[in-house]
């Protein structure tokens, strides 16, 4: 490092996941390079209900140095190989959505095309037999297998993340200090912010700012205006009540999400307790009435207090605003029917150390930053839209506003390509893989009305085989697995769950 470039001062306003996930990845990676402050208050609490997640945070654990079974552990987590919908296209009807692949893919189509094929002449087996996640899912089965053949996600405690995040943090020399903030000053000159002055009386200055004092917005909307987009025209559910529970049964692979005539509930399992909440639509269903409907359907007894999270989904015009950068729900809120939150907060921070900035700050990185951020919003939102979108329910006022909507443009030209072709693209680093868009459209009751050509080239004697075989080998690598409960305990069992 030169002595003579003075260290950039980054000051991250809020803890929770979004703070203590910044302040960690910073720590660890720019280590003496820069000067980081967070100030938090402890009087102030987190949503801290963001317990799925994923597969891209295994790959953020490990960018950051974090040791799997470790952080496993701290926060008694459990694996994720995918989410379970249940009465989203009809009442009464499941399907899954798995992390990975399904079959084995041609360079020219994906391996739905040879699976429709196959429908046709006469092969009656379930998509789903194709897909090892899926099977082991629903095997309630789990192990690390070479080549990461497994792909697979988290189910965690999010308040024990943010704990282990902090004494990451602080050992790579993050300085942590406990207020409240009071008010953002700004430059009167540049309209930067310059520091920002605590209740107790502190003032702490800084050249970057990380705006991670979620739905409040502190910084980038209470001192910068930048603005919101509203996306409930598109997403209309606008409330959600969480509480925790204790475990009956050993813990799931995978989260379910149940949806109802006002929305849809979720239940994540982790090992020492389950995660339970429902997402409503006000206009449709009360609080009291939603309260109701989640402490009547829950499993075990309540762990804490009901927890009210009023919302509105959408996105800020600016990610990135002069030297101040949005990080988590301050940035905007897509509903976690995907598990896309804790994602979204990774992807900020990640981008952010990709452009560090050196002195001044870019305003060609700002723009790009801002452009990437929307970018990435916008296609989990459009993916959300499509559980909703896309259903035969029209059993409630809900559903039928759902099913009547207006969509974006790009979503309506996925949904009908793959209606007319069976086809998936991709663009710019999307997140949700080819898979994933075949699983749930199918899922939801989107069936192609034709299929690529190349899957025609096989004799049936071939596409036999080559169908049997795939089936075979989902079915032989599921067999081998051990149960998930018993490798969780043997590779990451929490003492408090051994104790218990």
């Amino acid at each position: 490092m030169n002595s003579t470039q003075p260290r950039k001062r980054i000051v991250v306003a809020g803890g929770g996941t979004a703070g203590w996930m910044a302040a960690a990845a910073i720590a660890r990676t720019m280590g003496e390079a820069v000067d980081l402050t967070l100030v938090e208050s402890d009087a102030i609490g987190t949503v801290g209900v963001g317990e799925s997640t994923i597969p891209p945070l295994v790959n953020f654990n490990r960018i950051i140095g974090i040791p799997e079974s470790e952080f496993m552990r701290e926060t008694q987590a459990t694996f994720k190989l995918g989410i379970e919908f249940e009465n989203w296209r009809v009442d009464g009807e499941k399907y899954f959505h798995s992390f990975g692949s399904t079959g084995r893919d041609h360079w020219t189509a994906g391996f739905q095309h040879f699976w429709m094929e196959g429908l046709q002449r006469g092969h009656g087996e379930s998509y789903d037999d194709y897909c090892i996640e899926l099977q082991a899912a629903y095997a309630n089965k789990f192990a690390h297998l070479p080549d990461d053949l497994l792909n697979y996600a988290y189910q965690l405690d999010a308040t024990r993340y943010a704990a282990y995040l902090r004494r990451l943090a602080e050992e790579a020399g993050c300085t942590r200090i406990e207020g409240r903030i009071a008010e953002v000053q700004l430059d009167g000159e540049s309209g930067n912010i310059a520091a920002l002055l605590l209740d107790n009386g502190k003032r702490i200055e800084g050249e970057l700012f990380l705006d991670c004092t979620g739905f409040r917005a502190l910084l980038i909307e209470g001192a910068l205006h930048v603005g919101y987009d509203d996306w409930r025209h598109y997403l209309p559910c606008d409330s959600a009540i969480a509480v925790q529970t204790s475990s009956v049964r050993p813990a799931i692979p995978y989260t379910r999400a149940i949806a109802h005539d006002a929305g849809w509930q979720w239940r994540i399992p982790l090992q020492h307790r389950q995660g339970n909440g429902i997402v409503y639509c006000s206009r449709y269903l009360s609080k009291d009435a939603a309260l109701d409907r989640l402490l009547s359907t829950i499993e075990g007894e309540p762990l804490t207090q009901p927890n009210a999270i009023p919302f509105v989904t959408g996105a800020r015009r600016k990610q990135w605003h002069r030297n101040c950068i949005a990080v988590g729900l301050s940035g905007g809120f897509l509903e976690p029917l995907e598990s896309t939150s804790i994602h979204l907060i990774q992807r900020a921070i990640l981008r952010l150390l990709r452009m560090m900035p050196a002195g001044e700050v870019s305003e060609r990185d700002v723009a790009e930053f801002n452009d990437q951020q929307l970018t990435d919003m916008v296609q989990v939102r459009d993916f959300l839209i499509l559980h909703y979108k896309a259903t035969d329910r029209r059993d409630s006022p809900f559903w039928r506003q759902c099913a009547a909507m207006e969509i974006p443009d790009t979503l309506q030209q996925k949904i009908e390509l793959f209606r007319e072709t069976g086809r998936v693209f991709r663009k710019n680093e999307e997140l949700f893989v080819e898979n994933s868009w075949v699983q749930v459209m199918m899922g939801q009751g989107i069936m192609p009305k034709a299929h690529h050509p190349i899957a025609r080239k096989m004799s049936d004697e071939e596409l036999t085989r080559f169908l049997a075989s795939l089936r075979d080998n989902v079915a032989s690598t599921v067999a081998a697995l051990p149960a998930h409960y018993q490798y969780v305990a043997q590779y990451c069992g929490a003492k408090e769950v051994e104790a218990a």
